[in-house]
């Protein structure tokens, strides 16, 4: 390339970035009351609503729930704009950093939850990002702001308080925080969401359950070394099926194994054939149970030459005819 048109190229980006830099960034608004409604898409009935029920909750914990929305915020990306408005406004109490802020960005089609940082281990991420897919985006996606606004208030109002359900206001049960599911851990919530996609987890688990699999039905008809592998392969089953079956799965997996091995085994154990199996595996280190040929580990077999209980056998050596004779 030509340094003309390489200088030409040096030009544009020049130009280009001075009109970036050009572009001003949108003023953040006054801080007029608990719902500021710029972009005007929400009624005044549902304004009147959201207020109060936010003035509620910050009566009740202190919290402030601020919901924001403005036309467009032209180049700048929400979270830098969200930021701003926040530093500004300055929302929750000082030493508590306990403000939320709920912006929406019609124009541009972008929503965000902005949490303070003594809210953000009551309201992670995972879950402000759990109530924007399910709670506001799909009422938006329907046209209805003051539903998915409402929505998207009270289910954040339900989490700071620790209560199941959107329905945000005094009536709702409070559970105490052992009265929580331990599947509502948002950390589990998103190591499940990063599971792989159903068809490679099908994958995995024909590749998992087919090893752990095989493992256990010879442990279960396996006499002796039978609850060795029982013990040995808990680990197995706790653990490799998460990545199939999630964590719920996994549990009830496990579960059934450690009941139900030794159920299995009691019932193989019944069977006439087990019982001849037991004696020829001790006797002679082999033994055939349900068409499977099982062998004891410390054992071979030869064709001529004794085997004892212990499992010893003759190495394979042969003698010349050397000795002594004598007579008494």
């Amino acid at each position: 390339m030509s340094c003309t048109g390489l200088l030409g190229r040096a030009a544009l980006l020049v130009a280009l970035s001075l009109a970036a830099a050009a572009v001003p960034a949108v003023d953040v608004p006054y801080l007029s009351g608990r719902v500021v409604d710029e972009a005007e898409i929400l009624s005044p009935g549902a304004r009147e609503r959201l207020a109060a029920t936010s003035k509620a909750h910050e009566d009740r914990t202190t919290n402030q729930v601020v919901v924001l929305t403005v036309p467009s915020i032209g180049g700048e990306s929400i979270e830098e704009y969200a930021n701003r408005v926040f530093d500004t406004w300055k929302l929750g109490q000082q030493g508590k950093d306990n403000g939320v802020l709920v912006l929406v960005v019609p124009n541009d089609r972008k929503m965000r939850i902005e949490v303070g940082y003594g809210l953000e281990g009551t309201l992670p991420d995972v879950d402000a990002a759990r109530i924007i897919r399910d709670r506001i985006a799909p009422r938006f996606k329907a046209g209805d702001f003051d539903g998915g606004v409402t929505d998207g208030i009270d289910a954040i109002i339900a989490r700071l308080e620790g209560r199941r359900g959107a329905t945000g206001d005094a009536g709702g049960t409070t559970l105490a925080p052992a009265a929580r599911g331990i599947f509502d851990s948002p950390q589990i919530a998103e190591f499940e969401r990063q599971l792989p996609p159903w068809p490679m987890r099908v994958l995995l688990g024909a590749f998992i359950f087919g090893i752990i699999g095989v493992f256990t039905i010879l442990g279960v008809v396996t006499p002796g070394m039978g609850w060795f592998l029982y013990v040995f392969l808990i680990p197995f089953w706790a653990m490799f099926p998460i990545v199939v079956v999630g964590v719920r799965g996994a549990l009830v997996l496990l579960g059934v194994y450690v009941v139900g091995f030794p159920l299995a085994k009691l019932i193989v154990r019944s069977r006439p054939g087990y019982a001849k199996a037991a004696a020829d595996l001790k006797r002679t280190g082999h033994a055939t149970f349900g068409g499977m040929v099982i062998t004891s580990g410390g054992s071979s077999s030869g064709s001529s030459g004794g085997s004892s209980s212990g499992g010893f056998s003759g190495g394979g050596g042969s003698s010349g005819g050397g000795g002594a004779s004598g007579s008494w």
